[in-house]
C-alpha cells in the first residue's frame, strides 16, 4: 500500500478529509475498507520478525489493521498528537486510558461532573483493583490540589462537562497534575476537536467518543485514545492488544467517512445551538439556561480563552421539575428523545432519569443536575424550526 503525504501543515477541513490515507494498488479514492481477521506471509521468517516488530506491517485485526490505521492516522494529525488507539467504544477509550497504566496502591484524581459510566469507572471500578480515587469539584482549583498524593498518577476530567456544560481549566490543572508527578485525561466529546485542542492545553491524553460528532450520524459505535508515542507505546498498545477492545474495520470506515464533514456539521450545529440558547435564555418557563458561547456561562472568560467555539449542546432547566420537563419532551416533534449526542438530528434528554439515574438526588443536586433539567444535542436542522418547536413544547410544561 501507499501512504498519502502528511497532512499536519494543512488546516483542520483539509486533514478531516486527506489525513491518514492508504492506498492500494488499485488507487481508490475512497478509503478501502478492509474486513478481515488476518494476514497472511510471504515467508515464516517474514511472519516471525512480522512478530518481533522487525518487519512493518499488519498481523491480525485485533490490533491493526489498514482501515482503522486510517482512522487512527487521520485522528492524530488532526488533534496534533504523536499517536493513538481506537477501540470499540467511547467507554472502552476512557476505561483504557485510565486503567492500563495503573496498578494496585495508585491514586486517580477525578471531577465529580462526569458522565454517569464514566463515575462508574472512577467510583466503582477502579477500587475493585485497588486503585484509590478521590472526586473533586472540577471547578475549584484548590481542590485538585488538595487531593494530591505522592500515589497520585492520574487527573481525569470532562470539559464541557455531561450534562452541566462547566467548562474547567485545563491548564491549571494539568500544571497541578504535573507538579504532582501525574498525568491529565481529557475527554473531550462535548467540546470535540473543532473546538478545543487539550494536548496544546497541557493535557497528555485526549479521549473520544467517535459513536458522537466524529460518526455524527447515529451509524455505529467507536473510540478512540491520542497521545504520546512514549504513553500509546509503554501502557495502551500492549493492553490492548491483550485484552481485545478493538474497533471493527467496519466502524473505522464509517467513521473515516464521518470525518470528511465533522467540520462542516460542528459548526452548523454549533450555529443552531446558539440560536436555540438565545431564543430559550428568557423564557418565562425555563428558570435557567447554559451555554458556553454565551455571556452569561459562569466561565465565560475562560471559554474564550481555551475553546475556539462554543458547543453543540445546550443545557436548560424547565420549571415545574420532573412532570414539566416530561411534558415539555414528549411534545417536542423535532427534536427526539434519546440519551446519545453529536448526531445530525436534534436530540433531548432527561439526564436525572437516563445517563446520571444511578447518582443519588443529593449527588445529583451538588452537580446542578435538578429533575427539571434537559440537555439539547443540536442537530442540523432548520434553526427557526427547531425554536418554534421547543415554543410550542414549552407552553406544554
Amino acid at each position: 500500500m501507499s501512504e498519502v503525504g502528511s497532512t499536519k501543515r494543512f488546516r483542520p477541513e483539509t486533514r478531516l478529509v486527506h489525513g491518514g490515507t492508504l492506498r492500494s494498488q488499485f488507487g481508490e479514492t475512497s478509503e478501502a475498507l478492509f474486513l478481515t481477521q488476518g494476514y497472511v506471509y510471504d515467508s515464516a521468517e517474514q511472519c516471525e520478525a512480522r512478530f518481533k516488530g522487525e518487519d512493518p506491517g499488519f498481523i491480525y485485526s485485533r490490533y491493526s489493521n489498514p482501515t482503522i490505521s486510517m482512522f487512527e492516522r487521520r485522528m492524530i494529525e488532526l488533534e496534533g498528537a504523536e499517536a493513538a488507539r481506537s477501540t470499540a467504544t467511547g467507554m472502552a477509550a476512557v476505561t483504557t486510558a485510565i486503567l492500563a497504566p495503573l496498578r494496585a496502591g495508585d491514586h486517580v484524581v477525578a471531577s465529580k461532573a462526569l458522565f454517569g459510566s464514566c463515575l462508574y469507572v472512577v467510583q466503582d471500578l477502579l477500587p475493585r483493583y485497588g486503585i484509590e480515587t478521590t472526586l473533586v469539584d472540577g471547578l475549584d482549583l484548590d481542590q485538585w490540589q488538595r487531593a494530591l498524593r505522592p500515589s497520585t498518577k492520574t487527573f481525569f476530567l470532562e470539559s464541557p462537562t455531561n450534562p452541566t456544560l462547566d467548562v474547567l481549566d485545563i491548564p491549571a490543572i494539568a500544571e497541578i497534575a504535573h507538579k504532582g508527578g501525574a498525568r491529565l485525561v481529557v475527554d473531550n466529546v462535548f467540546a470535540t476537536p473543532i473546538w478545543q485542542s487539550p494536548l496544546s492545553l497541557g493535557a497528555d491524553v485526549v479521549v473520544y467518543s467517535a459513536t458522537k460528532h466524529i460518526d455524527g450520524q447515529g451509524r455505529c459505535l467507536g473510540g478512540i485514545i491520542l497521545s504520546s508515542e512514549a504513553f500509546i507505546a509503554e501502557h495502551i498498545h500492549n493492553f490492548m492488544r491483550q485484552t481485545g477492545p478493538s474497533l471493527s474495520p467496519f466502524n473505522a470506515w464509517v467513521l473515516l467517512k464521518g470525518l470528511e464533514t465533522l467540520g462542516v456539521r460542528v459548526r452548523a450545529q454549533t450555529d443552531n445551538a446558539a440560536k436555540i440558547a438565545e431564543a430559550l435564555a428568557s423564557h418565562p418557563k425555563i428558570s435557567r439556561l447554559i451555554y458556553p458561547g454565551r455571556a452569561d456561562h459562569p466561565q465565560a472568560e475562560l471559554v474564550k480563552k481555551q475553546m475556539r467555539g462554543g458547543s453543540t449542546l445546550v443545557g436548560f432547566e424547565v420549571k415545574g421539575g420532573k412532570a414539566a420537563a416530561f411534558r415539555v419532551l414528549n411534545a417536542l416533534q423535532i427534536s427526539r428523545i434519546s440519551n446519545n449526542l453529536g448526531d445530525a438530528k436534534s436530540l433531548v434528554t432527561h439526564p436525572a432519569t437516563t445517563t446520571h439515574q444511578r447518582l443519588t438526588p443529593e449527588a445529583r443536586a451538588e452537580l446542578g443536575i435538578s429533575e427539571g433539567f434537559i440537555r439539547f444535542s443540536a442537530g442540523l436542522e432548520h434553526a427557526d424550526d427547531l425554536i418554534e418547536d421547543f415554543a410550542q413544547a414549552l407552553e406544554k410544561a
